[in-house]
């Protein structure tokens, strides 16, 4: 039995992806912490620290699918780490007389924090491959529904006219911060990890060789070399999970504004068909927006994780008697939800079902009520904006009171006729003509993947097309 929706046979694939499950795998970090520990042996031997024959030995020698996992996972529970019992393991993989050189100088919290970090870095590669295909998917929004006329809400009723691409566009403008976040987060917070004890290399000796047996590690690990060892200092681990948590608040913004405007009240989009998707077991009229459903409690998920991520800040002293450990469930999780949330996204976006004539008919329901701040404004250069504001107002209350269109409660009062003529008032009472510079926001918002992404158009940065499952 799983314990967790992102584990379990059934709810795994709405909260995650097997690529993402797969890079946390208990295989995968197993995996990591060999490869950090055959890296240390490596940088160490370049150093002059052990024998050259040594490294070798135990990049070789010392493999995954050599590790007796239930045992491993015994010990673990005993010693409350898995990097003891897992480099005894490794001892006997390979003669003595280089196996043992096997962790040498280090300390649990290095290899463990170094495989961790090579996880987020092969993860956060998997997060840029699926921004950039929501990011697509949004484009071809904006771009198809620039012109679409919609009613703009402010705290859900009609404020004024938008655009569904322009709606879009602002989806759209989260996301490109979020990639150029992305990539200031690969360049600052992918750190190596090696310290010893208590973060002072004195293993290694008192003079230099630790420090570059660090970096040597560094560069054997693909990460980036610290000015100081960082076991208490966990602000760039909790930037990563924070970050995952700003995507997904965007997405739950989108799943969330998807699950009104789906609504049967609304009926201005909806998800893409799938026989049987979001059916009901009593209701054979029913069509949920799952997805959005499933991105907006990821959304929740990921915002808590943030949260703990933060907690595991505050550590004591040279080494946490604590917090760190909040670290091995908020991260995979963060990243298994953030994965599975753009996934979902991906798909809802990709075949989202727009009703044109659904908004339209939404955007004229308030019989031009939705244009009352246009008309404020154009009998304001005459009247002064207040007297305007009121004018207006009594004109908005009697289209409420007598249901009658906006401009026939504007054209019985004297102080409108007095001073705009007809025709002008039947302009200022067209959505169409009062839809701002969102269309050239829009197109401004169009311009990032030119000068941004490099030109990138519907390719990921690897040439590779991006498809929406």
């Amino acid at each position: 039995m799983n314990s967790t929706a992102i584990d379990s046979r059934i709810f795994r694939n709405l909260f995650g992806t097997e690529d993402a499950r797969q890079i946390f795998s208990d295989t995968a970090y197993v995996s990591q912490m060999i490869a950090v520990e055959a890296a240390l042996a490596r940088a160490e031997a370049k150093a002059g620290v052990v024998p050259k024959e040594a490294a070798v030995a135990i990049t070789e020698g010392c493999k995954t699918d050599k590790i007796d996992f239930d045992k491993l996972a015994t010990d673990t529970d005993i010693v409350g780490y898995p990097v003891f019992p897992l480099v005894e393991q490794m001892n006997k993989m390979i003669p003595q007389e280089h196996a043992k050189y096997i962790h040498w100088g280090a300390t649990t919290q290095d290899i463990m924090d170094c495989a961790s970090m090579y996880q987020m870095k092969e993860a956060l590669q998997l997060v840029r491959r699926q921004l950039l295909e929501v990011i697509r998917v949004l484009e071809i929004l904006v771009q198809n529904h620039r012109d679409t006329p919609m009613a703009g809400r402010t705290h859900l009723q009609h404020a004024l006219p938008v655009t569904f691409g322009y709606k879009a566009a602002v989806y759209l403008s989260g996301f490109q911060r979020h990639y150029e976040r992305l990539q200031e987060i690969e360049q600052r917070c992918l750190l190596v990890q090696f310290g010893g004890a208590a973060g002072t290399l004195a293993s290694l000796g008192s003079d230099t060789t630790g420090l570059e047996v660090r970096r040597l590690l560094a560069e054997e690990l693909g990460l980036k070399d610290p000015s100081i060892t960082w076991h208490v200092a966990r602000d760039h681990v909790a930037e990563i999970v924070s970050f995952l948590g700003l995507v997904g608040g965007s997405l739950g913004k989108i799943a969330l504004d998807i699950i009104i405007m789906s609504s049967n009240e609304l009926g201005e989009v909806s998800e893409p068909f799938v026989p049987h998707r979001g059916a009901s077991s009593t209701m054979p009229q029913k069509r949920n927006p799952i997805s959005s459903e499933v991105i907006l409690a990821a959304s929740k998920l990921l915002r808590a994780n943030a949260g703990l991520a933060m907690d595991a800040m505050v550590s004591d002293f040279e080494r946490a008697s604590g917090p760190w450990h909040l670290e091995w469930v908020c991260i995979p999780e963060s990243f298994i939800y953030c994965c599975g949330a753009l996934h979902q996204t991906a798909f809802a976006l990709g075949g989202l079902v727009v009703n044109a004539d659904a908004m339209k008919e939404n955007l004229a329901s308030s019989r031009g009520l939705i244009l009352a701040e246009a008309v404020m404004m154009g009998l304001a250069p005459t009247l002064g904006r207040q007297p305007a504001h009121d004018v207006v107002y009594r004109a908005c209350h009697d289209s409420i009171d007598t249901s009658r269109p906006l401009i026939d409660s504007l054209l019985s009062d004297k102080a409108v006729v007095d001073n705009i003529s007809k025709g002008e008032l039947m302009k200022l009472c067209d959505p169409l003509n009062y839809m701002g510079c969102c269309r050239r926001m829009a197109d401004q918002v169009l311009q990032w993947k030119a000068s941004v992404a490099g030109g990138w158009n519907g390719t990921g940065l690897d040439g590779q097309t991006n498809g929406v499952h």
